[in-house]
């Protein structure tokens, strides 16, 4: 199979470029991480993003190590563990994901979740701006936050977050959320993008695959790409991998965009962030 051109980029609020479609490996065994990550990268994703909570950090260097592809020409994000927010812990945290990715620069660094109860974020994001400031990572933003969280956070500190990655997919489509990124300059960047198989076998999804001769799971992240959105699917088999990447040669009509919007039930597969509270 041919590899597919690059994705597409989206430019964040201080012009670093992000690939559109990235490769995510929540959930992928750590001795597995480094051989999918290579297979990823060989399918032509540039974008890999891991978390320090997903255990497999290591996994994703030694991939990018093997692969033949340059370490600028990647780009690769990393979150931070929940129990490791506050100024120090932050700091200290940030320099055990380098030393496990075998990295000297990081190109994007996640609060991983809010945990509105613990009360750290604030604190927690000077600490990020602190490593954004001193040149050890491109650039900075959230995961999960809400609007409250976002208005509180931006109020009181200085760096609007570049990204801010939420769960999204049809059932979850977060249009108030994706309208306040918009408005503030905050890519919107999609976790669980599929919803974890669960639409694989709609109805108006397998329509949808059938009229463009595509897969259930490259609708729907087609329909990511329209709404402009950066999108992380995640598989463990190569030909999935492929798959997943390749949406750049064709288009969703606008009716069949709103076709997916009727999906819309508010239905999460994950956490709830106002209420997801574990350190």
């Amino acid at each position: 199979m041919a590899t597919p051109p690059p994705a597409p980029t989206i430019a964040l609020n201080n012009d670093v470029v992000i690939p559109q479609v990235g490769f995510g490996v929540w959930q992928v065994p750590e001795d597995q991480t480094a051989k999918i990550v290579r297979t990823a990268i060989d399918a032509g994703y540039r974008s890999i993003d891991t978390a320090t909570a997903y255990r497999n950090e290591a996994g994703v260097g030694e991939g990018i190590r093997s692969s033949e592809i340059a370490r600028e020409d990647l780009f690769v994000t990393t979150k931070l563990q929940n129990s490791d927010q506050g100024r120090s812990a932050t700091l200290r945290a940030f320099d055990r994901s380098m030393d496990q990715l075998g990295f000297d620069y990081l190109d994007l660094y996640l609060i991983h979740w809010p945990l509105p109860q613990l009360d750290k974020y604030i604190e927690t994001w000077r600490a990020i701006e602190e490593l954004y400031n001193d040149g050890k990572v491109r650039a900075i933003g959230v995961s999960n936050f809400q609007i409250p969280h976002l208005r509180r956070l931006m109020s009181e500190t200085q760096i609007v977050p570049a990204v801010n990655q939420i769960e999204l997919h049809p059932q979850l489509q977060q249009g108030s959320l994706r309208e306040f990124h918009a408005a503030n300059g905050i890519v919107t960047e999609a976790w669980s993008p599929l919803a974890q198989g669960s639409l694989f076998s709609d109805g108006t999804i397998g329509a949808l695959a059938s009229k463009y001769g595509k897969t259930a799971a490259q609708i729907m992240l087609r329909w990511h790409v329209q709404l402009g959105n950066v999108v992380i699917p995640k598989s463990v088999t190569p030909s999935r991998i492929a798959e997943n990447i390749g949406v750049f040669d064709f288009e969703l009509a606008d009716d069949d965009m709103t076709v997916i919007a009727e999906l819309d039930r508010g239905e999460r597969t994950g956490p709830d962030p106002d209420t997801f509270n574990l350190a």
